[in-house]
């Protein structure tokens, strides 16, 4: 079997992989949830590879996440639920369905009028699925409610902002970011005396809420927490960096190292980034 670019050929490699007598041991035993991890790791290289600027690596991973979508599907095919084709189908009648101002030449002329139309399009949709849920007689729509559009596999970061977002759009707000800021010492007061009363779970409860207010300060600001941690963990990354390859430099190793001495070299760090952004 030769590479192409027809997706077709994807549809059949994965055919081909998942055929119990034929195919790869390991494809062939992996179901939805044994594969999941993978799907959220491989959209994590995506957005790695864009962030790095690294388009031979953005294609490659593009073709792994677009891997997954094919995989997910084969199984669902395989147990008579739906294939590759019923994907591709349900995406383009829904991006069809909420671009009428470019399929139909009609409705919003704006960004801030396209984003109202494709909420209240989503909002039908969802009153239409619960409809054909409750025909097939499945249960009621899992997501439900005004938070029901959030779902709870997100990481936590960017499920805390999505709730806060949503929470919003009904006037559940901070008006300002002072508000927050008082806020956050109020979070940071409460884990101080959880700490101090040495109760676990009310440390872990106490950081959660800090957490969660600090994403609400960046949300109001206009950072977004998930891209500032970010931010920060490749900064953490390079300091240490810098501290392993100055010990390695000089004959010393991490493990022999002082908390004092690798405090030096990360400063000496944080002052090469200094001269580095002027």
């Amino acid at each position: 079997m030769e590479p192409s670019r027809d997706i077709q050929r994807l549809l059949d490699i994965m055919t081909a992989l998942r055929q119990p007598e034929t195919g790869c041991p390991w494809d062939v035993v992996q179901t939805f949830e044994t594969i999941k991890p993978y799907t959220i790791e491989e959209a994590y290289e995506v957005a790695d590879a864009i962030e790095r600027a690294d388009m031979d690596d953005l294609c490659e991973e593009l073709g792994d996440l677009l891997l997954q979508v094919v995989f997910h599907a084969r199984i669902a095919e395989e147990r008579g639920d739906f294939d590759f084709g019923n994907v591709v189908e349900a995406v383009t009648r829904k991006m069809i369905r909420r671009h009428p101002h470019v399929f139909s030449r009609s409705g919003a002329e704006t960004p801030e009028a396209v984003k109202l139309q494709w909420d209240a399009i989503k909002q039908a949709e969802k009153h239409e699925r619960r409809e054909r849920r409750a025909r097939r007689g499945l249960p009621d729509d899992p997501l439900h409610g005004h938070l029901g559009s959030v779902q709870r596999s997100f990481p936590a970061l960017v499920e805390a902002l999505k709730l806060q977002e949503r929470a919003a759009r009904v006037g559940f707000d901070w008006s300002e970011p002072a508000p927050i800021l008082d806020k956050i010492e109020e979070e940071i007061g409460e884990l101080r005396e959880a700490l101090a009363e040495g109760d676990s779970a009310a440390v872990t409860d106490e950081l959660g809420d800090l957490i969660f207010a600090l994403v609400n300060i960046g949300r109001h600001v206009g950072a977004d927490p998930e891209m500032a941690l970010r931010g920060t963990n490749t900064k953490f990354r390079n300091r240490f960096s810098h501290i392993e390859e100055s010990l390695a430099a000089n004959g010393e190793s991490l493990e022999a190292a002082t908390l004092e001495r690798m405090e030096e070299l990360w400063q000496a760090a944080k002052t090469i980034e200094r001269q580095l952004l002027r």
